[in-house]
Parts: structure tokens; sequence; C-alpha cells
């Protein structure tokens, strides 16, 4: 049994990624989840601003674990969307050092407040993008697209 790739949503896995309206779609809402993360609230009576990563880290164990996932979703959608290998590397140094940061204790809290991971990140993809740098479009992880063959009824 083999298993057969379907394109990618956001382009055709031959062809290089043109960045279309749905590319667009997928950049903005990144950019809006990279915000949440590191910049979603204002310190008031300052132009600090905070977000859900530096918040959840305060919760021990289960925040820096989930704010983490998150940030390798978006390196995954930047995988799909089909940017350079180094790239990808480079985003995932950029998670690991906070994910580093956040793990000293009241120092690493308020460390994480100011490096700003999921940002970085994006900022790197949209250059990415921009400068047309892509590789062609990757499909998605571990899509079946062609149903499972069924044994036929015994009586």
């Amino acid at each position: 049994m083999s298993y057969q790739y379907p394109s990618s949503p956001y382009g055709r896995a031959d062809k290089p990624v043109r960045c279309d309206g749905q590319c667009e779609a997928v950049l903005a809402r990144l950019e809006r989840l990279a915000w949440l993360l590191d910049s979603a609230i204002r310190v008031p009576g300052t132009s600090f601003r905070l977000g859900a990563d530096a918040l959840a880290n305060l919760l021990p164990g289960l925040g820096p674990l989930v704010s983490k996932g998150v940030s390798a979703w978006l390196i995954l959608e930047a995988w799909r969307l089909g940017v350079p290998r180094s790239l990808l590397l480079r985003m995932c140094g950029n998670v690991a050092l906070d994910a580093a940061i956040g793990a000293v204790p009241v120092l690493g809290w308020a460390a994480d407040a100011f490096f700003r991971a999921n940002r970085r990140n994006m900022a790197l993809l949209r250059a990415a993008v921009s400068a047309g740098t892509q590789h062609p479009a990757r499909p998605s992880p571990i899509v079946r697209t062609q149903p499972r063959a069924t044994r036929p009824a015994t009586a």
C-alpha cells in the first residue's frame, strides 16, 4: 500500500509557490497569532507590550509546553508554504532560544517578555515570501488520499 500526498492547499507541489490570496490569508492568520503570543497586551501607562507566551511561561510545566507547541505550529505552516530549510532551522533556533530563556526561573520569565521569537519568525517568513525564496510547496504530512481497501464481509 502506498500513500500519495496531495498538493499543498497553498499551491501545487511541482511549481514554486506564488503568494496569492490564500497564501496572504495564511500569512495574515500567522501574523495575528504571532502578535497574540508576543505583544497582545499593553502594560498600562507604558508602551511595553506582553503576549500570551510570556504569561503562559508563568505557569510551570504546561504553560511553556503549550506556547512552544503553538510556536512549532507556526513553523509547520512556514514549512507548508515552502520556505527554505535554512530559514526553517533559523526559526527553530529562535523558538529553542525562547524556550531556553524561559526555562530560567524568575529571570527567564522577565527576559521572555523581551525576546519575541514568534514576531521574529514572522518577520523572517514575510521577508522570504516577499523575496520569492520559496521552494515548491510541501504537502500536509500523513494525509491519505485513497480510501482503505475493505475486506469483503464473511458470513
